[in-house]
């Protein structure tokens, strides 16, 4: 039987993350139980505490364990987290060691969401692969950057440690998992019951494209500002570097450390954005979204368009398009 620890975590934490991994692991073993077969988990929750405070003290949980009465699992699910997370952080110090000894004496490790972060300050994701939710991405970038964030995944998967995207895509890490220590047929079912899509891979079709501006650098700032006014144009990297009076290379190097993008993507980002807005509520075909968007490629642009989404211009339209709603 594998024993599967969910922390509990000090401060903010998702309750829906917490009930949905008991719900789940403890209907594969309902299953089993029904056809007559030994139950595959052991699902407890553990924690620093013996009760915790979540959503601002609305709920109350009760941990059966604290992580110091648990000297031995065999998955650790660490569920998201929410607010200053640097008070978070400071709060799980203790759990951190823990976390790394049980991983060296053979656990595997799970993060949902922003529990990455977490997970990150335990030092086992440096190096390796894995994700979050897209719009924390620029903070932890900044915070682990020895870590590679692949923050358009919906699941990682590397070294017996797994991550998950943003909120409700941690259903889908849950399910992967079933699959993995419970076989097909049992994630399959477990789909149909909690009605999950078993094949969505990518947060991409999610994300909403803000620009980083979260950063010091003034020129760049500048930049970002004058394609995001300007995208309909012609812009070239040498146009904005004369533009700044620097060098293309010092722009370039500048412009991505500051927005964890090359000039290059950070227009086609504006530019798909701008596009999906109008696939949105606009009733001009895709041609006349894409000269408007200041692309006249037609190939290049569908390209593009499903490299940050996942769809086609034409699939995003008849999947948000407001008409197609109504």
């Amino acid at each position: 039987m594998k024993h599967i620890s969910i922390l509990i975590p000090e401060g903010e934490t998702s309750l829906s993350n917490i009930e949905a991994t008991y719900k789940m692991f403890s209907m594969v073993n309902q299953a089993l139980q029904r056809v007559n077969k030994a139950p595959l988990f052991k699902v407890q929750l553990v924690g620093l505490n013996k009760q915790t405070a979540l959503s601002n003290g609305i709920f109350t949980i009760k941990p059966e364990y604290t992580f110091s009465e648990v000297p031995k699992t065999d998955l650790i699910i660490i569920p998201a987290v929410h607010g200053d997370m640097d008070k978070i952080l400071s709060a799980n110090t203790d759990l951190l060691p823990w976390i790394v000894k049980q991983y060296k004496i053979g656990a595997e490790v799970v993060s949902l969401c922003i529990g990455a972060f977490i997970l990150a300050s335990t030092g086992l994701l440096k190096g390796r692969s894995c994700t979050t939710h897209w719009l924390m991405a620029d903070d932890f970038r900044k915070r682990f950057p020895d870590v590679n964030l692949m923050p358009y995944k919906i699941i990682t998967d590397e070294g017996g440690i797994y991550t998950s995207g943003g909120a409700y895509s941690s259903l889908n890490l849950l399910l992967y998992l079933i699959e993995k220590f419970a076989g097909r047929d049992m994630a399959i079912n477990s789909s149909k019951i909690f009605e999950i899509d078993i094949e969505r891979n990518s947060q991409s079709l999610f994300i909403i494209f803000h620009g980083q501006k979260d950063h010091d650098d003034d020129v760049i700032q500048k930049a970002q500002q004058f394609i995001e006014q300007n995208y309909r144009e012609k812009i070239t990297v040498d146009h904005l570097a004369d533009m700044f009076a620097i060098s293309r290379r010092h722009l370039e190097r500048r412009f991505k450390k500051a927005t964890s993008n090359t000039v290059v993507e950070y227009m086609q980002r504006v530019r798909i954005e701008a596009a999906k807005l109008s696939l949105e509520s606009i009733r001009e075909n895709v041609n006349e979204v894409m000269y408007n968007v200041g692309y006249t490629d037609t190939k290049a642009f569908r390209t593009i368009f499903k490299k940050i989404t996942g769809l086609s211009p034409v699939e995003y339209r008849n999947k948000y398009s407001k008409d197609r709603a109504a």
